[in-house]
């Protein structure tokens, strides 16, 4: 954190300057480690051992088993009591796996992109229907999960992770004593957790042991995701991702029971918990792409919206690019020439009959036709690839205005500081004016499937001030993501409570409603921080969706009866009229904390007063989670789909449904493999950003950081006879590259299952654009993925190592 969101990391030492212990944990020792209290090195990829330790240690820990704080919340607040169907089993019983495990089948044989073999019926998986309070009965979620990770022992940990026991269980002691009533210990990761076959799993289980100790809902609690981009968050709740659509509602399908609107919300909805308006939400959304053209007698226009046939994200699109399915690609600040896999993803390149590239230099993916490695070897002859390339020039952050939403789901307002020279355009720009020509061109089409161009409403444009020719107006875009009333587009809607599904309302994304409540009032401008003797939530420092509120499921930070749980740590409570508090209270305002709930009711009535989780269909945080995860209810250990070593937990050996796309440029090492017998992880440097194409054409930060290196131990060195400055080889299946030396006891060799295990790092900034050049180091990683997202795994492989 303090290498790559070093902002951010302020935050974190000011805690540590008031008494905060601050713990890390990663196979390198980095400017975090040396400012923490505590720091415990793993090998890549082990990560839901780690936690899951934590978890058995705090599971079997006399204080928390005694403490009425933990138990009231663990009984109360989770799903810990609701007794799961008897069919199900666990990876105990089944030696790595979970209950319903299958083939799978009914992908769209027209799009063969999925990656997996497997995937899972989750039917075993339900509830019974029943509840224990007491916790004893042996298919109680509470029972399920002190089974399932009880091999999870300080020496399995150690044994599969290479942390040493010692250090382990200073740092399972040190969250158990900082958590309770009085204290509460957060989490903070990145790509480190994401970038795995089973990046959703290690994030659910560290949610999973926040919710044993009572860490979420509260102040100080909670799990932060460092998003590395100014707006990452932005570009996940106004997606620009494949799966789902504005405020995380997923995208239609054309491949599952999404025919209709009815359908589809019969499909995706909820009758509990607070998605059960996800009518309103949709209807809503509808009503924002095509206006006074959707009705009800059309269904709004939901059979006019795309729908997607299979996966199609980045990796598999790429595969399908490879093998000349894919004609052209818009490549809008992305720079697949030096992405995962990057041989794969320029072959796919080499097969498009166009490519546009908009970004501020001219980056590797717009020259992959003349600079390329496999151009400068003379493997391809530049003359020989077809792809007509078009660069347009972008303009910087500086030049244009518009919102972010930070790491902490926080929309503030940038202003322009200069117009963008020549020919350079904003990405508003481009896209707009893209729109404006695809609504020309089908205009007069009387097909079918062109009714959702010709009835887009697409009208953004400024004549304000400075502004360049056909620029829309950022705040015209956000007044619409706010939402607003249909018939008179000049009555914002004050927040997502409002919204309708008859039509009567307008907007974009229900979970940024309010941040625009009314014209001339944008929230993201708020700039007004908490005076110093009254510090809280700073509600008056931008706005954080949704509602602003700062910290989710904040009913969680009172106990059953609406108390806070300790003065020290008060947040949001019950008055006797109403919750207050320090924030927007994450409940219905008005609903006491002894009401009971409804038999047999929709929505919000289902709950009680003393369900915090209200997006959940039953109110509960969920340690065990019988919908939503396509790898498993429990996050269970599995290596990587490259290991160094065999899974020692269980087995079967990585994860049974990952996504791997096999091409003859993806091919795996085999476990254990005595060819690659290193594991390899990649990670950014604080002066870099990125493949680069920012940083390396900035003077001062190529002087500060100029050359491609390779991290590894003095114990490797020495193996291998190498010395720090030396040129080395590394090789992959995908691929081999060189760079310098670095030789450092910031990596150590790890023991794993009792093989010693050699570990290095590398940066994967450099490509062959810009004032420094480099080897591409994603041309030694690998397209696996996970289920869920399909992340790739960049963060955990094999390689060899020798001097070049």
């Amino acid at each position: 954190m303090a290498e790559c969101h070093p902002v951010a990391f302020r935050w974190v030492s000011k805690a540590k300057m008031r008494g905060a212990k601050v713990i890390h944990v990663d196979p390198r020792f980095t400017r975090t480690s040396a400012l923490a209290d505590l720091y415990a090195p793993i090998r890549a990829g082990s990560d839901i051992a780690l936690l899951g330790g934590i978890v058995n240690y705090v599971l079997n820990d006399e204080r928390w088993s005694s403490d009425e704080f933990f138990q009231e919340y663990l009984v109360h607040y989770t799903n810990a009591a609701s007794v799961v169907d008897e069919r199900f089993q666990g990876t105990e019983e089944l030696d790595g796996v979970f209950s319903g495990l299958m083939p799978l089948s009914g992908i769209d044989p027209t799009w063969p992109y999925n990656g997996s073999t497997n995937q899972y019926d989750n039917t075993s998986w339900q509830y019974a229907g029943t509840h224990d309070v007491s916790l004893q009965h042996p298919r109680t979620v509470f029972q399920i999960v002190k089974k399932h990770f009880s091999r999870y022992t300080p020496e399995m940990v150690e044994r599969i992770t290479g942390c040493p026991q010692q250090a382990f269980v200073e740092v399972a002691r040190t969250v158990l004593e900082n958590s309770g009533r009085d204290r509460t210990t957060a989490w903070a990761y990145a790509v480190g957790w994401t970038q795995h076959t089973c990046g959703p799993q290690i994030i659910g289980c560290c949610a999973l042991l926040q919710l044993l100790l009572g860490n979420i809902g509260r102040p100080g609690g909670g799990i932060m995701a460092l998003r590395g981009h100014a707006s990452i968050q932005g570009s996940t709740d106004i997606p620009t991702l494949y799966h789902s659509i504005h405020g995380y509602m997923p995208a239609p399908s054309a491949v599952k029971a999404h025919d209709s609107l009815a359908a589809y919300l019969k499909a995706e909805g909820a009758a509990t918990g607070y998605w059960a308006n996800m009518p309103k939400f949709l209807i809503s959304y509808l009503k924002s792409i095509y206006g006074d053209a959707a009705q009800a007698g059309n269904e709004f226009g939901y059979n006019w919206h795309p729908k997607i046939s299979g996966d199609h994200s980045h990796l598999p699109m790429f595969v399908a690019m490879a093998e000349g399915r894919v004609r052209g690609m818009l490549c809008i600040g992305q720079n697949p020439a030096t992405s995962l896999n990057a041989g794969l993803q320029r072959s796919g390149l080499r097969n498009l009959q166009w490519l546009v590239v908009k970004d501020n230099f001219l980056t590797e993916t717009a020259t992959f036709w003349q600079k390329a490695p496999e151009i400068a070897g003379g493997e391809i002859k530049p003359e020989d690839i077809q792809t007509e390339v078009f660069f347009f020039p972008s303009a910087q952050v500086g030049e244009s205005e518009g919102s972010y939403t930070n790491t902490q789901r926080m929309l503030q307002w940038h202003s322009k500081a200069v117009e963008p020279p020549e020919d350079c355009r904003s990405d508003l720009w481009f896209t707009y004016q893209l729109g404006l020509r695809l609504k020309k061109m089908y205009a007069a089409s009387r097909r079918a499937q062109d009714q959702g161009i010709r009835n887009l409403v697409w009208d953004y444009e400024t004549t304000g001030r400075g502004a360049l020719p056909g620029e829309p107006d950022p705040e015209k875009i956000l007044k619409e993501i706010n939402g607003y009333y249909t018939h008179d587009q000049e009555q914002h809607l004050a927040g997502f409570e409002e919204l309708k599904d008859d039509g009567s309302t307008t907007c974009a994304s229900w979970i940024y409603c309010g941040v625009f409540p009314e014209a001339g009032r944008n929230l993201a401008k708020q700039r007004v921080p908490d005076p110093p003797d009254k510090s809280g939530s700073h509600q008056n420092w931008g706005w954080a969706w949704p509602a602003n509120r700062r910290v989710l499921y904040n009913r969680a930070s009172a106990d059953l009866e609406g108390r806070p749980w300790s003065e020290r740590k008060k947040w949001v409570w019950w008055d006797g009229d109403r919750w207050t508090g320090c924030d927007t209270p994450d409940f219905p305002l008005y609903k006491p904390p002894d009401e009971p709930a409804k038999p047999g009711a929709l929505g919000l009535d289902a709950h009680s007063g003393r369900n915090p989780f209200m997006m959940k269909p039953d109110g509960a945080g969920w340690l065990f989670v019988p919908n939503g995860l396509l790898d498993g209810p429990l996050p269970a250990h599995y290596e990587p789909a490259e290991s160094a070593v065999e899974n020692a937990l269980y087995r079967q050996q990585s994860s049974p449904v990952l996504k791997y796309w096999q091409h003859a440029k993806n091919s795996l090492a085999l476990v254990a493999d005595e060819k690659f017998p290193c594991i390899i992880t990649t990670y950014r440097l604080t002066e870099h950003y990125l493949a680069g194409a920012m940083s390396r054409w900035n003077s001062w930060l190529t002087e500060l950081m100029p050359e491609l290196f390779i991290e590894l131990s003095p114990e490797l060195a020495e193996e291998k006879n190498i010395k720090s400055n030396d040129r080395v080889r590394v090789v992959t299946p995908r691929g081999r590259i060189t760079a310098k030396a670095l030789v450092t006891p910031r990596l150590r060799p790890f023991r794993i299952n009792g093989k010693r295990v050699h570990h290095v790092g590398m940066p994967w900034h450099w490509g062959w654009q810009g004032l420094v050049t480099g080897d591409v180091v994603n041309d030694l990683t690998a397209m696996v993925g996970d289920p869920n997202v399909s992340i790739h795994e960049a963060k955990a492989f094999v390689c060899d190592v020798e001097r070049a």
